[in-house]
């Protein structure tokens, strides 16, 4: 390695991306085809840093597979920068293979953490945590251990385990200190703030509450019975009924927690759940046919009475009803949620990690675009999707299946 390229590559490390290209900017030998795509990565020029680590791929050859592997590595986290999503992983972890045979421990390491941070992006959060797992123990780099924090904070916010979260987080804003990158610095700091946001709003008569991740979480671990609107899901205490495959049950679950401790209206309720305004006798009986679902599935929660006007909600054991509510109102919370964090997202990568299918995606970013919530740019393929920073809230709650609480 000669001395422009060392240097290069210490100006890298330590987050100097135009220090890095004023020494390599105009060589075209592999690895300065290399340390140009990083750097073009850290000042946001995704494309031509992922164009830039092929070219650096293709020219070190299949006889230097340890170079190959690296390019790979640095390829992948490009890809997920530009939540280009829908790869296979298997390059990463043959990649990963390949850098610990040749005994390179912290590329090995960060193609793992690149691995469950893909997987936390497509809302696999057992996965993501057997991944994240694996680098339990081993020694990191500060860099590398700030993100693995990071990491590991999110998948217990996704659970709310507060407490496990502000621990993780404690450990990612000491080692970014040590690591002397101001952008990691900067998330470190993002990601504490949002825990002092709102998270969510506790509805009743008469007005809403704002409440805070850890405010949801102490609701949630009461023995109140909470519809919560944010996961789309019935619980109390350890009990947890999801339903947000089941958008007519919840529906009705939500108008019946709205009217607590009043009953609801026959009519109102098929006005709410099945979207019409004109009932018949085959949307009375559908009604009673759902109702007897819903009142099967909270059965030890919570008692569903039929009143002379319609049904109301009656919780065991003398139990108070919750319902929370996004800190954002529309049926896409989840889309906007993710649209949130600033990148650019594709449509097919939207549908991955939403599990729905790309026309669904579509009708929902066509229905957010005319609202002026969300704007595309491109075109065909090419085409990503933005939407501004949500300030003064936090979606940590509506992003995808962050579900079950563990």
């Amino acid at each position: 390695m000669d001395s422009l390229i060392a240097a290069s590559a210490r100006a890298l490390a330590g987050g100097d991306a135009l220090g890095a290209l004023k020494r390599v900017a105009l060589r075209d030998d592999p690895p300065a085809l290399a340390l140009r795509g990083i750097a073009m990565a850290q000042l946001g020029e995704h494309p031509r840093a992922r164009e830039l680590l092929r070219r650096a791929a293709r020219a070190f050859g299949a006889h230097e597979e340890l170079a190959r592997a690296r390019c790979i590595v640095a390829e992948a986290e490009v890809a997920m920068a530009m939540r280009d999503l829908g790869g296979t992983p298997r390059a990463l972890a043959a990649a990963a293979a390949t850098l610990e045979a040749h005994d390179d421990f912290a590329n090995a390491r960060q193609a793992r953490l690149i691995a469950a941070r893909r997987l936390l992006l497509l809302g696999r959060l057992d996965e993501a945590a057997a991944a994240l797992a694996l680098l339990d123990g081993l020694a990191l780099s500060p860099p590398l251990a700030a993100v693995a924090e990071l990491t590991a904070a999110e998948l217990a916010l996704r659970s709310l385990r507060i407490g496990p979260a502000r621990a993780s987080l404690a450990r990612a804003h000491e080692a970014a200190g040590r690591a002397r990158v101001p952008a990691l610095a900067a998330e470190v700091a993002e990601a504490l703030a949002a825990l002092d946001r709102p998270a969510a709003r506790r509805l009743f008569p008469g007005g809403e509450q704002a409440l805070r991740l850890d405010e949801v979480a102490a609701l949630l671990a009461s023995d109140a019975l909470v519809v919560d609107a944010c996961r789309r899901g019935v619980g109390a205490g350890d009990a947890w009924r999801p339903l947000a495959r089941r958008p007519v049950l919840f529906a009705l679950a939500r108008a019946l927690a709205e009217a607590w401790p009043g009953d609801v209206e026959r009519e109102a309720l098929i006005a709410y759940a099945f979207n019409t305004r004109h009932p018949d006798e085959t949307l009375r009986a559908r009604l009673r046919v759902e109702i007897g679902r819903l009142r099967a599935l909270v059965a030890a929660q919570a008692g569903i009475e039929a009143t002379a006007r319609g049904f109301a909600l009656r919780p065991r054991d003398g139990r108070e009803v919750v319902l929370l509510a996004p800190p954002i109102d529309g049926e896409q919370g989840a889309l906007v949620a993710l649209l949130s964090d600033g990148a650019a997202w594709s449509t097919s990568a939207l549908a991955l990690a939403l599990d729905a299918s790309q026309r669904t995606v579509q009708r929902a970013l066509a229905e957010l675009e005319g609202e002026g919530r969300v704007r595309a740019i491109g075109r065909a393929r090419a085409q990503r999707w933005l939407a501004p920073p949500l300030a003064g809230f936090t979606t940590i709650l509506l992003l995808p299946s962050s579900l079950p609480i563990a």
